[in-house]
């Protein structure tokens, strides 16, 4: 029986990374060993997309499927201002038919997805 989904978030630099996550979104978390942190997610949903090669990481030996985070939330607006408050500035926002969409920088210089949903979601 699945109990639940584990995200891998490759970082160039997973300390402030984690930080970030901790410290700015102030998502919860355990600290599993040595200030090796697993955070607890909110509700989340996949969508399967049509990709254009190959996106694969490799772990555990294996050719996993690649995949990008995107957070959700309901006001765009006022995340990002929420954000911005705490020193994240995140690209313009993009207005797409499936929702409002920006990136949001982490330490590292990596981003992640942050949007606003138009459409149906399978969390509510």
């Amino acid at each position: 029986m699945i109990t639940g989904a584990h995200l891998l978030l490759y970082s160039k630099n997973a300390d402030a990374d984690r930080a970030f996550f901790r410290d700015v979104l102030g998502f919860r978390f355990v600290d599993v060993d040595g200030g090796w942190l697993i955070f607890a997610l909110p509700p989340a949903e996949m969508g399967i997309h049509p990709g254009s090669g190959d996106f694969v990481q490799l772990h555990a030996d294996q050719q996993l499927l690649g995949a990008v985070l995107y957070l959700m939330c309901d006001d765009l607006k006022s995340t990002t201002r929420f954000l911005r408050d705490k020193k994240v500035e995140c690209s313009e926002p993009v207005e797409a038919a499936w929702g409002l969409s920006t990136t949001v920088p982490l330490p590292s210089g990596g981003r992640i997805g942050l949007y606003q949903p138009r459409h149906k979601t399978a969390i509510s």
